[in-house]
């Protein structure tokens, strides 16, 4: 089995584990009083030439272990926001990644701008937890979604008002991304199933997506030239993650990726 295998398999348990402890009726209350989701969408989308950043919160990772032993994650995002990052992505998944859906409610109460929730969707019921904690966007993810599967969340995040960043890492997931309709697909440099990442990802996959959609390329940057790469090919926006969260400067490093 791999690390995704893995991973999926216990989030089963703990969607279970977290259905036992709120029922979804307590989680539509909670949506009911959260103000309208911010345009996670319009965010990312750059004027021409440009490059939009996510920034991402994250703590640990299973192929690098902690990231940072020290890290206030409110102090981040508000730095993150400072420095011009256009979204804020959060990694809500507690075993493999260290985060909480908790921390994501906590940094919606610092930030203005629009934030992911980055975790492992296989449930609705996610959806609204996603939802009621702040989030304005979610991540699903295709190689761990059957076609009927993503569309059913796809729509469902639509409904509830929520932007869906729909990840590929294969030609095959860009053809299954595509027949659902999505908005803003991203390419995944890092291969889940081993962990390895290359940019030569999103240059391979980009020529497969029409004119339309955002393409956010995730993961792999660490330096200016790779960002470049991406964009001139088409990207429009990049995630990035451990580069800022292990940079002694945030600010500096912004301003270096986003050219």
């Amino acid at each position: 089995m791999s690390i995704l295998d893995d991973i999926v398999r216990d989030k089963r348990v703990e969607v279970a584990r977290r259905k036992a402890e709120t029922d979804r009726a307590a989680l539509e209350r909670e949506c009911a009083r959260r103000a309208p989701a911010r345009d996670f969408e319009a965010a990312l989308r750059p004027p021409s030439g440009g490059v939009r950043l996510i920034a991402e919160v994250k703590k640990a990772s299973p192929s690098r272990g902690v990231l940072a032993p020290v890290l206030d994650p409110q102090a981040l995002a508000r730095t993150y926001a400072a420095g011009g990052a256009h979204a804020i992505s959060v990694v809500t998944d507690e075993k493999y990644f260290q985060g909480s859906l908790d921390l994501l409610g906590r940094i919606r109460g610092v930030v203005e701008t629009p934030l992911l929730r980055k975790d492992f969707t296989i449930d609705e019921y996610q959806l609204w937890e996603a939802r009621a904690a702040g989030a304005d966007a979610v991540l699903l993810i295709v190689a761990i979604l059957e076609p009927p599967h993503l569309r059913d969340l796809a729509a469902a995040a639509k409904g509830l008002g929520l932007a869906a960043l729909v990840e590929c890492h294969t030609a095959a997931e860009v053809d299954a991304a595509l027949a659902v309709g999505v908005r803003i697909i991203g390419l995944n440099n890092r291969d889940l199933r081993t962990f390895e990442t290359r940019i030569e990802t999103t240059l391979e996959l980009l020529p497969l997506v029409p004119p339309g959609p955002i393409v956010v390329s995730e993961s792999g940057f660490v330096d200016r030239a790779q960002v470049q790469r991406v964009v001139a090919a088409g990207a429009h926006a990049i995630l990035v993650g451990e580069a800022l969260v292990t940079a002694g400067d945030v600010g500096a490093r912004i301003r270096e990726l986003t050219l």
